[in-house]
């Protein structure tokens, strides 16, 4: 979904947008007081926001941003009974730190980027004039172990594509995770109207490429020697599944 072009995201009304997507769900009081924006403005601000389907508020009166990325699913496979949802607030740190596991040996860079935007950003779900992305989560025993992460572009000669990583711990691989967070991210990516979602991967990292191309994904190009992986050069592979086939 993109941001209508009357939204005016400057000044008083971008911090304030900005505040409930990182903080979210939070008072509106809080939110007010610390952006540093008088109640009339606030609440003129909120009212918009509110009517572009940027900011919702939750059963409690909280404000947090808003975003259709659908509800749980529950799964029991080989034992292992989890659940795949759109990630909370409260998985902030869950989802930073099976990032960073899976990807620990440099064999998933684009997924090692993510995790730095992710912490440094402070935010899972974001949207903007230029992007839009969202995170799902699978869980056992409310605990994150595995995640999608999905980028859409905003802009209009790029608003066909999006960049899809997934992942699970290996220790709860081959029940069924990560094509289930995989399905669901790229379900997100085909309600935004996109033809095709897209992932890089290096060479090494066969396994993950043989993941996708069991899914559905076809190997696009190879760009040789583009990483330089504990001093060794390694060919990046970059995948895509078409939506409009």
């Amino acid at each position: 979904m993109s941001v209508p072009d009357e939204i005016d995201l400057s000044g008083g009304r971008k911090r304030v947008y900005r505040f409930v997507e990182r903080h979210g769900p939070v008072e509106p009081s809080a939110v007010a007081e610390t952006v540093g924006v008088d109640p009339e403005s606030f609440q003129h601000h909120l009212s918009i926001l509110k009517r572009d389907d940027l900011v919702e508020v939750d059963a409690d009166g909280r404000l947090q941003a808003r975003l259709q990325s659908g509800e749980a699913e529950e799964f029991e496979e080989a034992g292992v009974a989890y659940t795949v949802r759109p990630a909370r607030p409260a998985d902030f740190s869950g989802v930073v730190g099976v990032i960073r596991e899976v990807t620990e040996g440099g064999r998933y860079i684009t997924a090692e980027t993510v995790a730095e935007e992710i912490a440094y950003e402070e935010t899972l779900a974001r949207r903007t004039p230029t992007e839009c992305r969202v995170v799902f989560v699978a869980t056992v025993a409310e605990e994150v172990v595995g995640w999608c992460h999905v980028r859409g572009q905003e802009q209009a000669k790029l608003r066909g594509t999006a960049e899809c990583t997934v992942g699970v711990l290996a220790g709860y691989r081959r029940h069924g995770i990560g094509s289930h967070l995989l399905r669901r991210g790229v379900e997100w990516a085909a309600s935004r109207g996109c033809r095709k979602v897209y992932n890089s991967l290096p060479a090494t990292n066969g396994a993950a490429i043989d993941f996708l191309e069991r899914n559905g994904w076809r190997i696009e190009a190879v760009r040789e020697d583009h990483y330089d992986i504990d001093g060794e050069l390694v060919d990046e592979v970059m995948l895509a599944r078409r939506l409009d086939e």
